[in-house]
């Protein structure tokens, strides 16, 4: 859960996040070196009147500042491309959820279920405990359990939505007439919160979305008492 004046992301909570995070750190310290190397450049061309001939109509260095920048590009896109296919792979899911996105509410089907489907609203302030969040709690939770492979099918019956929960590094378009689909992992129970992350209307901000990853004993109970009710 972000805090008031976080600068970095949320703690990963999903093993995609978490490569997420590292390819951040990796860009960004390539990003500060080059930036350190281009500021003492431009530091000591300004600060000194020595010219050396040879740099002037040098081959070599022309060659240096033509591959080095290649090979970073490398360095950077290797990874990037390794975390796109680890997106993309889903490989004999546990559970498939399909979430469809209204204006302005998420409803849920849990088709591996013969009839266990609910609509998840925004909670009112009035209704709220202490301790929860406001503009963030919702009347139902989607309800995982961790450590297993989630498959999620993301559509839309209006306008276009977004599905998004950053501590799981997940962020799918639900669109009117498309199928998407996306693929997570809970590395630990608790609460992760999200919002819908596509502008869809006047209430574009009260649609919130929040998933309650527990162990696979309490997610049997929970299907077991919503399907009995």
């Amino acid at each position: 859960m972000a805090h008031p004046s976080q600068l970095g992301f949320q703690d990963a909570a999903s093993p995609i996040m978490e490569e997420l995070l590292h390819f951040h750190d990796h860009a960004l310290m390539i990003v500060f070196l080059i930036s350190a190397l281009v500021l003492y450049t431009i530091t000591l061309m300004m600060t000194t009147s020595l010219t050396h001939t040879n740099t002037m109509d040098a081959q070599e260095v022309e060659m240096i500042w033509t591959i080095l920048p290649a090979i970073i590009l490398v360095l950077i896109a290797l990874p990037s491309l390794r975390i796109l296919y680890l997106m993309d792979e889903i490989n004999n899911p546990h559970l498939t959820i399909k979430t469809l996105g209204h204006q302005w509410y998420w409803s849920y089907e849990y088709t591996d279920y013969e009839d266990l489907t609910f609509d998840s609203y925004m909670m009112p302030t009035s209704d709220l405990d202490p301790g929860m969040f406001r503009l963030l709690e919702v009347d139902n939770r989607m309800v995982v359990p961790m450590e297993a492979p989630i498959r999620v099918l993301i559509s839309a019956e209006d306008v276009l939505h977004s599905w998004a929960v950053p501590a799981l590094g997940i962020k799918t378009d639900a669109i009117p007439g498309r199928l998407n689909q996306t693929t997570f992992i809970t590395s630990h129970p608790g609460l992760f919160y999200g919002q819908c992350s596509e502008i869809c209307g006047s209430n574009h901000s009260f649609m919130p979305i929040v998933v309650e990853a527990v162990p696979l004993q309490h997610f049997e109970a929970w299907s077991t008492t919503i399907l009995s009710s």
